[in-house]
Formats: structure tokens, sequence, C-alpha cells
């Protein structure tokens, strides 16, 4: 008979952890959620819409996509499906991301797992695979840098919806550059040899040759799929390589 995994633990330390954990994250979650806050302003969202929309929605930004699209007069069928699949295109990543958080958080009860996923960002994916990566089990790691960061973004959207356009082009002050620094900071720990390298390169070239080719953010769906199918490549090739050496 086959033995059932133990279900990782989720502690209130944990969850500590995570939260101090993604500290490095919180000052461009701060600008950025100003910035929506902000453009949800410009586009006649209310307050409570904005918080709201912040809330429940926790898409980062994928929500300023959406303002992008936004109508101000008549929506349509056509407006509304527009507006979805560009959102679920930029979040497609959370795919992969949610996959590969497969083994750790998988045995959880649904009651736990659901939650985590709902609660996952590019900034405590980050935090809770290099904590995983290093020997760590505690999936509150994970939940609790999520807490923190759901805590700023719906805190940071109020001030930038009530202060107009304070915030409005981050990138004059290049603050738009904290959170790609951060986690490329963060990322790097996780290299751990020629074949990251080849799947990283191989991500990076399809989503540049892809952001030249088609305008939009079908560069983020391809990068990603294009470094997962090269480490799958690899891997198989790996175990070719290792099966032919033991014959």
């Amino acid at each position: 008979m086959k033995a059932v995994d133990a279900p990782p633990p989720v502690t209130l330390q944990g969850m500590l952890l995570g939260a101090r954990l993604v500290f490095p994250f919180i000052p461009g979650s701060i600008v950025f959620a100003a910035a929506f806050g902000t453009t949800a302003a410009q586009k006649g969202l209310s307050v409570l819409e904005t918080v709201l929309m912040s809330a429940l929605m926790y898409a980062g930004s994928a929500q300023l996509v959406a303002l992008e699209l936004w109508r101000t007069d008549v929506w349509t069928g056509a407006a509304i499906l527009a507006i979805s699949a560009v959102v679920f295109t930029v979040n497609a990543r959370m795919i992969l991301q949610g996959a590969s958080l497969q083994p750790w958080i998988y045995p959880l009860p649904n009651t736990v797992l659901w939650p985590s996923l709902g609660l996952l960002t590019d900034a405590n994916w980050v935090v809770g695979t290099r904590y995983h990566a290093g020997g760590g089990r505690d999936v509150g790691v994970l939940i609790g840098a999520g807490i923190m960061l759901w805590i700023v973004w719906v805190g940071g959207t109020l001030p930038g919806r009530l202060a107009g356009g304070l915030v409005q082009h981050p990138e004059r002050f290049g603050i738009d550059l904290v959170m790609p620094i951060v986690f490329t900071a963060m990322v790097v720990p996780l290299w751990k040899g020629r074949q990251d390298t080849i799947c990283w390169a191989a991500s990076a070239l399809v989503a540049l040759a892809t952001a030249w080719l088609w305008p939009g953010y079908a560069f983020v769906v391809t990068g990603g799929l294009a470094g997962a199918l090269t480490g799958a490549a690899l891997g198989v090739l790996e175990d070719r390589r290792r099966g032919g050496g033991n014959a």
C-alpha cells in the first residue's frame, strides 16, 4: 500500500517569517498600488470600487492593463471578453508558478491549498521558492508573504485613488525599476547550473522576440512556456543520457 505524504506544516511563525522576507518588495508594491488607484480615479471608478477591485481581483499589473481597456461609456460583450482575454494572458504565468509549487503544497487540504494559491503573486512565489529550495517546508512562509503583500496592495490603492495624479508616472523617478531589480536579485540565488542558464536564456530570448513582433502581453506567456519546455526537454535528454550510461 502506497504511503500518503504528510502535509507540510502551516504555522504562525512561518507566516511571520514570510511577511519579513517579502519586505524588499513592499516599496515597489506601494508605488504601483498607488498608481493603480490614480488610474482608477481617471477612469471614473469610485473609492469603494477601486478598493474592492484591488481586494478581490488582486492581480497587480493585470489590474492596470484592465484599466487600459476600461470603458467609460457603454459596456459590450466584446469589451468584457477583450479585458478577460488580456488579463488571462498577463496572468498565465501563474499557471507555471502554481505548477512549480505542486510538490510542496499539494498534500495540503483544500481549505488551505486554495487560499494559498489565491494569494499567489510573483513576489511571494520567489520568496516561497527560495525558502523551499533551502530545505524549508512551512507553507506559512508562502501564505504570510502573500497576506502581507495583499494588505500593502489594498492599502496602497486608497491613497493613490485619493491623491489624483501624484504617482501617475512612476517611471519619471525610476521607481518602476524597483520591483524588477528586487525580483532579479532574489531569483539569482535559485540558479543551480548550466541547465538553468539555458532555460532562462531561452525564456528571455523568446519573450524579447515576442515583444518585438507583437504588441501587448503575449511575451509573458511565450517566455514562460519557452523556459518550461526547454527545461522539460533538457530533463528528458539527461534521463536518456543516464539510461544509456547504465546500459
